[in-house]
């Protein structure tokens, strides 16, 4: 199972220059060893305040428990709070695992509230349209993964990885999605990170 993981990190007042070094150079080695175990499977960085130390990581583990292992054994724990999303899987996922360019990427959600009384072949007909489209943009490689995060009874969410040139050029891409009438989204700019599995030669 797949799990978006937000960690944010706060060094205590006093901690030495030294030591933070330190800590981030294990981070880093034990972060590359996650990734050869298959655990870390992508970094970001999301828009920050200035002095917010915060990345999103996407993992890899059989279960929460496992995740949470994962998780413990990195160096920076020590000074990081994790909030953790268990991501299912999207039935239209592309699975697209392209090395990142220069390329920005972005983070996707979406919360689609069908109208009162839309009847349910039009329902059905835009599923079908919307699959469609989204291999459509996954052969374009600007839709690279879906997933389900959580969800209220009755509601319907999904979380995209795209990929576009700027801000307008993905909503663009968004808004050709034959659900898009039905959509509220929330949309994260993504920094390259360095320590990301995905751009290791």
């Amino acid at each position: 199972m797949e799990y978006l993981v937000a960690m944010s990190t706060n060094v205590p007042d006093g901690t030495s220059r030294a030591t933070v070094d330190d800590v981030r150079a294990r981070e880093a080695e034990h972060s590359r060893e996650l990734a050869a175990q298959g655990h870390l499977l992508r970094l970001w960085r999301p828009p920050l305040q200035p002095g917010e130390w915060r990345t999103l990581g996407l993992f890899a583990a059989g279960t929460a428990l496992e995740l949470e292992d994962v998780l413990a054994s990195m160096p920076l724990r020590i000074w990081r709070s994790d909030e953790v999303t268990p991501l299912s899987p999207h039935p239209n996922d592309p699975r697209r695992a392209r090395p990142p360019d220069a390329t920005p990427e972005f983070f996707v959600g979406y919360t689609i509230a069908v109208p009162d009384g839309t009847p349910a072949h039009v329902v059905e007909e835009l599923k079908a349209r919307e699959a469609e489209r989204v291999r459509e943009l996954a052969e374009q490689e600007r839709v690279l993964r879906l997933w389900r995060p959580p969800a209220a009874p009755g509601e319907w969410r999904g979380l995209g990885l795209w990929r576009a040139s700027d801000a307008a050029a993905l909503t663009t891409g968004v808004a050709s999605l034959p659900l898009y009438v039905w959509f509220t989204t929330e949309i994260t700019p993504l920094s390259p990170h360095p320590g990301d599995p995905a751009a290791a030669p």
